[in-house]
């Protein structure tokens, strides 16, 4: 019996591999349109997955809602237009205030054009072109605006699942368990044909969040402009899916730690704005901004489950 080297049999098992159809690195995750992530806390290195979908094909994870919570104001008005497209009257003090009007202008409605109001006044008669619903392109366009894509990770009832071994990763994914990802369309291929070393996180989807504070405690002439500007992008991913309101806010456009992020970019590409993004970094205080940092980065510790 002939054996085969390393080199022959993983060649062999790729080739079955295709034969089946099954994918694997790269192209398992551009299949199905998720990727590994690892992010460092200081609790330690951990990984996880991450997806983007727009936000009308998702579920936000559960949590328990507080009176200004973002998505549920976002489900409340969703709840509203597609009232309003049923035509489902949600105001019944305004329908009996309409059913009055109807009502008394059908006596008061004069031949001229004009209608005669409640005080005995002569008015011109309202042209019903003035209430009638925005034009449905307008609609449209509103909605495809607020439909944006927006984060998933794997997440449950609010917290970060969290794995520090491709191996535990990959049992939790086989496993059935419950998440917020389970509702993807393409999850049922990741479980069933994802292996460990398929857990291999592009440089763009590796995060040092554990840097962070004691980075911008350094001063400005040691910040690490790209480390700064990935956790940004991590920090506001995670508080968007985990629904951490905190972390929402702190990174909100016109925020501090917004203005912060928009001179790290600046300053990173360089040329006249590079110029002007440096400048603008030298007038934010490193205490102010490792203090913010410090927040975010506590909140979103608090966020995170370990499963290993």
């Amino acid at each position: 019996m002939t054996s085969q080297s390393p080199e022959e049999g993983s060649t062999v098992k790729e080739e079955k591999a295709v034969v089946k159809g099954e994918l694997s690195g790269r192209d398992l995750w551009d299949e199905v349109r998720i990727s590994p992530v690892e992010i460092a806390m200081p609790g330690g290195v951990g990984l996880t997955l991450r997806a983007y979908r727009l936000a009308s094909e998702l579920t936000p994870t559960e949590i328990e809602i507080d009176e200004d919570d973002p998505f549920d104001a976002r489900e409340r008005a969703a709840a509203a237009r597609a009232a309003e497209e049923e035509g489902v009257i949600v105001d019944d003090e305004f329908a009996a205030l309409v059913a009055e009007g109807d009502a008394g202008s059908k006596s008061a409605r004069r031949s001229d054009g004009t209608v005669t109001t409640e005080d005995g006044e002569v008015v011109a008669e309202p042209d019903a072109a003035d209430f009638a619903d925005e034009p449905e392109e307008e609609v449209e366009e509103e909605e495809k605006e607020a439909d944006e894509e927006v984060p998933m990770f794997l997440s449950h009832r609010g917290k970060l699942l969290t794995f520090k071994t491709p191996e535990s990763l990959v049992s939790f994914i086989r496993s059935g368990a419950p998440h917020d990802l389970a509702q993807l369309d393409t999850w049922p291929t990741l479980a069933e044909q994802v292996q460990s070393t398929d857990i291999d996180p592009a440089p763009d989807d590796r995060y040092e969040l554990d840097l962070v504070v004691e980075n911008l405690r350094g001063g400005h002439d040691t910040w690490d402009l790209p480390l700064l500007i990935a956790a940004g992008e991590a920090a506001r991913d995670l508080g968007h899916a985990l629904r951490l309101k905190p972390v929402i806010l702190a990174l909100a456009p016109g925020s501090p730690l917004d203005d912060l992020d928009e001179s790290l970019r600046s300053a990173e590409n360089g040329g006249m704005g590079g110029f002007f993004g440096r400048r603008k970094l030298r007038k934010i205080g490193a205490q102010q901004a490792s203090l913010g940092w410090r927040s975010i980065i506590g909140k979103i510790s608090a966020a995170v489950d370990w499963r290993d």
